[in-house]
């Protein structure tokens, strides 16, 4: 089966348990398939999900029949700091987020804050400064890349 297909397969199937799929390569390795999937939610993914995730597309996979020989199957997920995409910030309000913006603002290129609100063109994050918390507006076009953080 070729890849595009299987990754269409593997999408439909992941839809079904509400991940999405990221990438799925398959290759080989000292002679043995190497399936290697990466999955995504909204929600954070912890173990437990991995192996949910590993066993319904294992069960599918004996169902489907995709490969000629055995094969070793690898899921994981983005991880905790997770790159986001522009167009989906609205599902991680209330996240704590890194943001590396094109043009500085009052001087900084990079933020770390509470992502607060989200508009049509533009996000206000509130970040901590010692005891005190300052909002700051940044047009989404201004935005190179966000990611999630870590808040320690």
């Amino acid at each position: 089966m070729e890849e595009k297909q299987l990754s269409e397969l593997v999408s439909s199937k992941l839809a079904t348990i509400n991940y999405d799929l990221v990438s799925l390569n398959v290759s080989r390795s000292g002679g043995s398939l190497q399936v290697s999937i990466v999955v995504d939610r909204v929600a954070p993914i912890n173990m437990d999900d991995i192996v949910e995730v590993t066993n319904v597309l294992s069960t599918y996979f004996d169902e489907i029949d995709p490969f000629e020989a055995a094969y070793n199957l690898d899921i994981s997920s983005l991880g905790a700091e997770k790159p986001l995409k522009v167009e989906c910030l609205g599902e991680y309000v209330n996240s704590y987020v890194n943001v590396h913006v094109n043009n500085p603002i009052d001087g900084e290129n990079i933020f770390e804050g509470t992502l607060k609100e989200v508009t049509e063109d533009s996000i206000l994050i509130t970040k901590r400064i010692k005891t005190r918390s300052k909002d700051v507006p940044v047009m989404k076009s201004n935005i190179l890349k966000i990611r999630l953080a870590i808040k320690f």
